[in-house]
C-alpha cells in the first residue's frame, strides 16, 4: 500500500475517534450514552440498523459467499430483509409504545418486567456472551482486511491494531456518536462499492465476457443452493431482529414508533437487494480475478474470505485504494462500536446495575467505559483463536437466537409469563446450540445446531408452562 493510501486510511481513523471524543464531552448520562437521548431521527436510525447488522463481517462474509457460489449467497441477507420488515410490523409497536417500557435502555430489562430478575440477568449472560463473540468476529474481519491490503502485516497484528483502534473509538463515544458516525460509514461504505469496488473490479478482470467465460453457468443462478441453506440462514438472521440488543437499543433511541418503523423498512430495503448482491458481486469478481490468474495465492492457501481484500488491493491504484479500504473498515467499526455498546450496557444496567444505581451519572459512564475496556479487550483474544469470520458470526447469533426468542415472544405477544419455564428454556436453547456447535457430528437433513436448539427451548418452555399452571 502506498503513502498516499496509508496517510488516507490514517486520517479517516483519525476523524472517526474525534467524533467518539466530541461525543464524549457531549454526553450527560445513560440517556445519552446508551439510548442516544431517545430523539434520533429515522434515517439516522436506518442506516446505523442496517451498518450495524451488515457492517464488515456480513461484507467480509458476503465477499467468501459470492467467491465460493455466486449470486446466490445474496439469500442470506433476505432473511434479513424479512426480519427487518416483522419487526417493524409486529415488534416496535409492542415496545417503543409501551409507557412501562420507557426508560429502559436493555433487552433482559424486558425480560426482567416481563419475568423476574433472575431470568433478566440470564438473558443478560446471554446477550453478553452473544456480543463479545459477535465483536471478536468484527474485529477479525478487519484484521483480514487489513492484512489482505497491508503486505508484510500478519493477521494477529492487524487484530491488534484493529482492536485497539475499535475498543478506543467505543470508549469514548457512547450511542448517540454510535449512530451518527454510522450514517457516516455507511455512506462511505456504498460510494466505495458503488463507484471504487464494482467497476474497478469489473475492468479489470475483462468485462462481462470475461467473467462469463471464467466462470460456471451456476454463479450467476439464484438457485445453487441448498434448501439447508436457506434454512439454516432463516433460522439463525431472521429471529435476531426480535432478540438483538443493538436493535433494542436503536427501537428505544427512536423518536416514536412511527420513526423507528421508518427506520426497519429503510434497514431492509439496504440489506436486500442493495448491500446482498453488491457484497456477493465482489466475491465473485475476486473469483474470476483468482482463475485468471491474477490473486497469486495457490488454492490450498487461499480462505475464500481473503479473496476480495486481495483483489483489491491488487486492482485499485494508489488513492483509490485508501478510500475503498476506509471504506470497508468503516463497516467494521459500525458494528463492532455497536456490540461494545450492546455487552457493556447488559454489565452496566443489568448485572451491576443495582451496585450502581445511587450513584453520580459521571461515575456510571466511567463504570460504563471500564467495562467498554474489558470486553473489547476480551473479544480481542476470542478473535486471535477463530479464523473465519462468517463462522463466528453466525454461532454468535446462533447461541442468542436459540436462548432469547422463545421466552421473548411467549412473553410479549402469548401473555405466557412464567419464569421457571423462560429460565429452563433458555438454559435448554443455548446449551443444545452451543453443545452441537461444538461436537462433529452430521446432524439430521445438514441443519444448523440453532435449528435444534429453538425447537427444544420452545418444547422445553410449553411443557413447564404447562405443568405450572
Amino acid at each position: 500500500m502506498s503513502l498516499i493510501d496509508l496517510s488516507i486510511f490514517i486520517v479517516y481513523m483519525i476523524l472517526m475517534l474525534g467524533v467518539g471524543f466530541y461525543f464524549m464531552r457531549k454526553n450527560s448520562g445513560q440517556d445519552d450514552y446508551y439510548v442516544g437521548g431517545r430523539n434520533i431521527g429515522s434515517w439516522h436510525i436506518g442506516l446505523s440498523v442496517v451498518a450495524t447488522d451488515v457492517g464488515g463481517g456480513f461484507s467480509v462474509g458476503l465477499g467468501g459467499l459470492g467467491f465460493l457460489m455466486g449470486l446466490s449467497g445474496s439469500w442470506m441477507l433476505f432473511t434479513g430483509l424479512l426480519g427487518a420488515w416483522m419487526a417493524a410490523v409486529f415488534l416496535i409497536p409492542k415496545v417503543r409504545s409501551n409507557p412501562e417500557f420507557a426508560k429502559f435502555y436493555t433487552l433482559p430489562q424486558i425480560f426482567q418486567h416481563l419475568f423476574d430478575r433472575k431470568v433478566g440477568i440470564l438473558a443478560a449472560i446471554i446477550c453478553f456472551v452473544g456480543y463479545m463473540g459477535f465483536t471478536s468476529s468484527q474485529l477479525l474481519a478487519g484484521a483480514k482486511l487489513a492484512a489482505g491490503t497491508f503486505k508484510p502485516l500478519e493477521l494477529n497484528t492487524a487484530l491488534l491494531i484493529m482492536g485497539v483502534i475499535a475498543v478506543v473509538y467505543t470508549v469514548l463515544g457512547g450511542l448517540k456518536a454510535v449512530i451518527y458516525t454510522d450514517t457516516v460509514q455507511w455512506i462511505v461504505l456504498m460510494l466505495g462499492f458503488i463507484f471504487i469496488g464494482l467497476p474497478v473490479s469489473y475492468y479489470h478482470v475483462g468485462g462481462w465476457e470475461a467473467i462469463r467465460e471464467t466462470l460456471p453457468s451456476e454463479y450467476f443462478s439464484l438457485a445453487n443452493l441448498r434448501w439447508q441453506d436457506l434454512a439454516n440462514w432463516g433460522i439463525t438472521i431472521l429471529p435476531i431482529w426480535f432478540v438483538g440488543m443493538t436493535l433494542y437499543q436503536r427501537i428505544f433511541a427512536s423518536t416514536d414508533v412511527k420513526s423507528a418503523k421508518k427506520a426497519w423498512f429503510i434497514a431492509g430495503l439496504f440489506e436486500w437487494p442493495v448491500m446482498a448482491f453488491m457484497g456477493v458481486s465482489l466475491g465473485l469478481l475476486a473469483k474470476v480475478a483468482f482463475e485468471q490468474g491474477l490473486i497469486a495465492v495457490s488454492q490450498e492457501d487461499l480462505d475464500p474470505e481473503m479473496g476480495l481484500p486481495i483483489l483489491l488491493s491488487t486492482v485499485l491504484p494508489p488513492g483509490i485504494m485508501g478510500l475503498m479500504m476506509s471504506a470497508y473498515f468503516s463497516a467494521v467499526l459500525s458494528t463492532a462500536d455497536s456490540c461494545l455498546m450492546a455487552a457493556s450496557g447488559n454489565l452496566t444496567t443489568d448485572i451491576f446495575g443495582r451496585y450502581l444505581k445511587d450513584r453520580q451519572d459521571g461515575f456510571v459512564m466511567r463504570m460504563s467505559q471500564l467495562f467498554t475496556l474489558i470486553i473489547g479487550a476480551l473479544a480481542l483474544v476470542i478473535a486471535i483463536q477463530m479464523t473465519n469470520v462468517l463462522e463466528l458470526m453466525l454461532y454468535s447469533y446462533a447461541f442468542m437466537v436459540s436462548g432469547l426468542l422463545v421466552p421473548i415472544i411467549a412473553g410479549l405477544f402469548w401473555n405466557m409469563r412464567s419464569p421457571l419455564a423462560a429460565l429452563i428454556s433458555m438454559i435448554v436453547g443455548g446449551g443444545v446450540t452451543a453443545g452441537l456447535s461444538m461436537v462433529d457430528i452430521n446432524l439430521p437433513f445438514g441443519l444448523d445446531p440453532n435449528f435444534f436448539g429453538v425447537f427444544s427451548s420452545l418444547a422445553v418452555f410449553l411443557l413447564v408452562h404447562k405443568l405450572k399452571k
